[in-house]
């Protein structure tokens, strides 16, 4: 759930295989955002509040400015329009844009960073070829940059969920992983250089870092 900072009555609400959903009346009403999603399944997500949103982040500096990793891609809305806009198509193909987290950038609307999974199939969810890596982009997504130093070259079948990947508000800002093995691993210089900062923990189901 995400509250407006510029207004408390202003809620939105992503559930999933639930859809995001819109209040402008603390909660009492809601109002469907699903109009520009894929097809899932054979029904047409644009016709349905049911959809599959992983992860709905509000970008900080510009709360018009909604991101979603969702079931079928990264998609972008900025209000007041109510249809969200595929942005993840520029990935690599092996790659692809289905993951479960994302992570937005505290002072650039433009900036947002994701973290692939395999989706050729239900399962697994993890990292494509076992060679996992963030994606970020600088441009809305019209480019995504891959960014693995420091990060497993191979034979590391990761799955990070849906709320373990968040970035701090320093300058550059770090990036944070979560995975479901246990480890934490922390990408310094906008997530360009990584390292395991943390391991033998149990299964990681969410991150936060704290405002500095």
């Amino acid at each position: 759930m995400i509250v407006d900072p510029r207004d408390a009555n202003h809620l939105y609400l992503g559930m999933s295989s639930g859809g995001v959903h819109e209040s402008r009346d603390a909660g009492a009403s809601w109002t469907p955002l699903s109009d520009g999603m894929e097809v899932v399944d054979g029904f047409d997500a644009t016709n349905l509040a049911f959809h599959d949103p992983h992860c709905v982040r509000l970008a900080p500096s510009n709360p018009d400015r909604l991101w979603q990793q969702n079931h079928c891609g990264i998609y972008r809305l900025d209000r007041p329009a109510t249809r969200w806009r595929r942005v993840g198509t520029s990935m690599p193909a092996r790659v692809g844009d289905i993951g479960f987290n994302m992570a937005v950038h505290p002072r650039d609307a433009d900036r947002a960073w994701v973290f692939p999974m395999d989706a050729d199939t239900v399962w697994p969810r993890t990292s494509p070829e076992g060679r996992p890596a963030v994606y970020g982009t600088r441009d809305g997504g019209r480019r995504w940059q891959r960014y693995d130093d420091g990060l497993p070259t191979s034979q590391a079948w990761w799955t990070v969920k849906r709320q373990a990947m968040c970035v701090d508000d320093g300058a550059p800002v770090g990036l944070y992983l979560g995975m479901t093995s246990g480890e934490l691993w922390m990408g310094r210089e906008n997530g360009a250089r990584w390292r395991c900062i943390a391991r033998h923990l149990p299964e990681i189901y969410a991150v936060e870092s704290a405002a500095t």
